[in-house]
């Protein structure tokens, strides 16, 4: 009896165990239709971990970073889908977002969320999640890399080979604590992507070598912070139909759950396929307005 009533106590506190909480920041509109859908993404993103039963996923429902603390302090793990460098919305708010990292909280950066100026804010891009897209050393080409092997890492579960049409930057900049960062997609750039000639975000000498050299270029990324806080760099998201591949959306959906510090299924998470109009839903309207 005594044996029942310990498995049943047992049972009924997992059954009560919270939640881990994913909270989603979007970025304002930027682009065309159909493409940098911040708001759009993350809502896709979140009903299908919210599917999963897993998480708790809220998407913010302001833009921009939140105006109190509440939601960043409940979050496990934030997940930004916003303009990048010197419009990035943690510019302003870089010290408070550290001190939610050496908390040990976990963060995905997605697309152009993953540029950051140079110094400080790179700096901390480097110590929360391994690495960061780079003026003038990284570049931001669309290209079809074809994802053909994955390390053996709880991201990768249950993730087929894959490609996907997108604008894959790659050529990052990342942290000397190699021990802790793990590639995730990778793949080597044809010449193509760095036709264009040498600028901030178009080729330079040194990514010229790297491709030249045959270096497969590393587009996705994990790292395990010291403090126990985990980071996931992610550089496709340009076209919002990217999410219907399912090997880019297992790829995320595994990360997000990660980086929360949830076990990832033995087969990933397994999601359902985004229709021709859940695509069209949820759109920024950026139809410039008429004067």
């Amino acid at each position: 009896m005594k044996a029942i009533l310990v498995i049943l106590s047992i049972f009924i506190s997992f059954s009560w165990a919270e939640k881990k909480k994913v909270l989603f920041l979007h970025g304002k509109p930027s682009h065309g239709t159909g493409c940098h859908e911040h708001r759009a993404g993350n809502i896709l993103m979140a009903k299908r971990l919210n599917e999963s039963g897993l998480v708790d996923a809220v998407v913010h429902s302001e833009i921009g970073y939140p105006k109190t603390a509440k939601a960043l302090q409940e979050a496990d793990t934030i997940v930004i889908f916003c303009t990048g460098h010197k419009g990035h919305m943690l510019n302003p708010h870089i010290e408070q977002f550290d001190s939610l990292m050496k908390q040990g909280k976990g963060v995905v950066m997605i697309h152009w969320t993953t540029e950051a100026t140079k110094g400080k804010v790179g700096q901390k891009f480097l110590e929360w999640m391994g690495g960061f897209c780079d003026l003038d050393w990284s570049v931001n080409p669309h290209w079809t890399p074809h994802f053909k092997d994955f390390p053996d890492h709880p991201i990768c579960n249950g993730v087929e080979p894959f490609k996907c049409n997108d604008e894959w930057y790659y050529h990052m900049r990342f942290t000397e604590d190699k021990k802790n960062l793990t590639p995730i997609l990778y793949d080597l750039p044809p010449p193509e992507s760095l036709k264009r000639k040498d600028g901030a975000r178009s080729g330079n000498p040194h990514v010229r070598k790297a491709v030249a050299n045959g270096e497969k270029q590393t587009v996705a990324w994990a790292y395990q912070r010291k403090d126990g806080g985990r980071g996931f760099g992610f550089t496709g998201g340009h076209y919002h139909k990217s999410f219907q591949n399912d090997g880019f959306r297992k790829i995320l959906l595994n990360a997000i759950l990660w980086t929360a510090k949830v076990e990832v299924p033995k087969k990933g998470l397994e999601s359902s396929r985004p229709s021709d109009e859940e695509i069209k839903q949820n759109l920024d309207n950026k139809r410039k307005k008429k004067k």
